[in-house]
């Protein structure tokens, strides 16, 4: 439900400030937990006399208990932050709803409990006045003309009270993001004006399901969120990112297209250092990108089929070695590429081509592999590419979903009656 002008009015909002010491005080003492849990706990059992499995476990946990107390620490950082701001913004947005019934006040206008303002000037005339006012000719049109500025006036106060009632809508939705779920959130957002900002809009017509946003701007740096050494930085300025997407269900077929395009610019950079790998990357880009995409997955052998463009300049470079993916990669390029990829997968391998064209400058390598925690996939596949002015660049990307492929082996030995393959497939993967 809205705030009403009595609820912006009548709020006492000191206790915000009361609650950010609280939980200031709070993201400290987590910080000085996890640095003694690292000393007395997680160090003090690593120093050489404890080896094995049982350490390399007892490890494994402690790392995990040390990110939680850095998460915790983040996270009651990020609240005291958004319960500080909101205070200000609040109390300011507060004060404007106030000063407007205090200058409607002046100029003889009474505001009730509801906001409504009304013109009580010709109360104070004496009687004499009133009855000689009444009996002027441009009396009709002074009371129409105090009516139509009272209605200007309760216009403004609903206004600004419906400032204060976004502001409070912006404050729910950073404190609700910056709790997170199922644990502590390390990487919750202290600033308010990006915290609190509305989900994307999305509007589904004809079948399409239309997500945009921006214009937008901002930046953020983090640094240390986690067990070891991790720091991130991002800014960006987005003039507009919009994705639609629709599902094209025609009896067997079972189609789904995709299409997005961007134009904006981006700078990130990070390092991590930690039990899981190491890695670093720097990456920045201005320009226009477009996608489509072309699904068909309701068949044995699912097919797809990509076009894309960019229109701008862009360099990066990245490098990562964790248990889960290892990439090295570098490019730098100005001017226009446009290209295809397509692919299919079978019995869990999916293998898949890229060609683009190049009108520009600057070249383009890359090659790693990466597990998807989501589908359990592994991603095998490199890129490589140069241009001056014309050229191109061919990539290739192969993947494998143990899981399905281990099925489909199993399901073949069956077939043909080796029991002994399928077990020794099945416990391979």
């Amino acid at each position: 439900m809205p705030l009403s002008y009595e609820d912006v009015t009548t709020a006492d909002l000191a206790p915000l400030l009361g609650a950010s010491e609280m939980w200031q005080k709070m993201g400290e003492r987590f910080g000085e937990l996890k640095g003694h849990y690292e000393a007395h706990v997680q160090r003090a059992l690593a120093n050489g006399n404890w080896q094995g499995l049982a350490l390399a476990a007892h490890q494994s946990s402690a790392a995990f208990t040390a990110s939680e107390y850095a998460a915790a620490k983040a996270e009651a950082l990020a609240v005291a932050s958004l319960l500080k701001q909101a205070h200000t913004e609040l109390s300011r947005l507060q004060k404007a709803v106030k000063d407007l019934v205090a200058d409607a006040k002046a100029k003889d206008y009474k505001v009730d409990d509801s906001g409504k303002a009304v013109y009580v000037g010709f109360d104070k005339l004496s009687a004499q006045e009133k009855q000689a006012l009444q009996h002027d000719p441009d009396y009709p049109r002074a009371v129409a003309d105090a009516q139509q500025k009272a209605q200007e006036w309760t216009d403004s106060i609903a206004k600004a009270v419906q400032a204060v009632d976004e502001a409070d809508q912006s404050i729910r939705r950073a404190l609700t993001r910056a709790a997170g779920f199922g644990g502590f959130n390390a990487d919750a957002e202290g600033d308010l004006t990006k915290a609190g900002v509305p989900e994307a809009r999305a509007t589904t017509t004809d079948g399409w399901k239309v997500t945009a946003t921006g214009p937008a701007a901002g930046s953020s740096a983090t640094g240390s969120p986690s067990y070891g050494k991790e720091s991130r930085f991002k800014a960006y300025g987005d003039l507009g990112h919009v994705t639609a997407q629709r599902s094209l269900t025609d009896g067997p077929a079972d189609v789904s297209v995709t299409a997005d395009a961007y134009a904006g610019s981006r700078a990130t950079a990070n390092y991590g250092f930690s039990d899981k790998g190491v890695s670093a990357a720097a990456e920045m880009s201005w320009g226009g990108r477009g996608m489509i995409e072309v699904r068909e997955d309701s068949g044995h052998i699912p097919l797809y089929l990509r076009a894309d463009g960019f229109v701008g300049e862009e360099a990066g470079v990245s490098a990562k070695a964790t248990k889960k993916e290892g990439s090295v990669g570098a490019k730098a390029f100005g001017g226009a590429k446009g290209g295809v990829a397509g692919g299919f997968e079978f019995a869990g391998i999916g293998i898949g081509g890229t060609a683009e064209g190049w009108a520009g400058s600057g070249a383009e390598g890359k090659l790693g592999y990466q597990k998807d925690d989501k589908t359990g996939k592994w991603k095998i596949g490199g890129k490589a590419g140069v241009a001056a002015p014309l050229g191109g660049a061919l990539g290739v990307e192969i993947t494998v979903d143990p899981d399905k492929f281990g099925k489909t082996v199993g399901h073949a030995a069956e077939a043909i009656g080796a029991g002994s393959i399928k077990n020794a497939v099945s416990n391979w993967f």
